[in-house]
């Protein structure tokens, strides 16, 4: 994903998204799916020929090549796991997730992204169920306070009983 623009990304990811609703891929379905000209998707298309990350015959299918398919789905499981972040674990608005995951995983270190993949997987498979600390923070998103448990003087509470049994 190095060397690719932000724009080459979202167009890899376009293919591919769409080729997974389609058989096949048009310029046009890419057009409006990114809501762009097809002008600008013509010339984009020439672009990723040019780096052999999708093949094109003119007027024909777009189709994705072995090396565009890595990229795109690089790209595609970045988009996915920071709007489960986002959405699913930090509660943000469905649309906002989405736009933010767009914007975020052209920016983040791939290193990043690996620890907030295994955070999500995580969560979201743990054995103990949904985090009881996970619920509190959704309450405390909702209603601007934490809930009962979570307040000061039962943190202080438990705290001293915690002292008190290590004895």
């Amino acid at each position: 994903m190095g060397n690719l623009t932000e724009s080459a990304q979202d167009y890899l990811e376009a293919i591919l998204v769409i080729g997974k609703e389609k058989k096949v891929v048009r310029v046009k379905d890419i057009a409006k799916y990114l809501n762009v000209k097809m002008p600008s998707v013509v010339a984009m298309i020439k672009n990723l020929a040019e780096k052999n990350l999708i093949r094109h015959e003119h007027y024909g299918y777009v189709e994705l090549t072995e090396e565009g398919l890595k990229q795109a789905s690089l790209i595609y499981n970045a988009h996915k796991t920071l709007f489960n972040f986002l959405h699913n674990l930090l509660g943000v608005d469905i649309a906002l997730a989405r736009e933010d995951a767009c914007k975020v995983e052209h920016y983040i270190h791939p290193k990043t992204l690996e620890h907030i993949l295994k955070f999500v997987e995580f969560v979201q498979t743990c054995p103990e169920g949904k985090p009881h600390w996970l619920s509190s923070f959704h309450y405390f998103i909702r209603h601007g306070a934490r809930p009962e448990h979570c307040s000061k003087k039962e943190k202080i509470k438990r705290s001293k009983n915690e002292f008190l049994n290590t004895k």
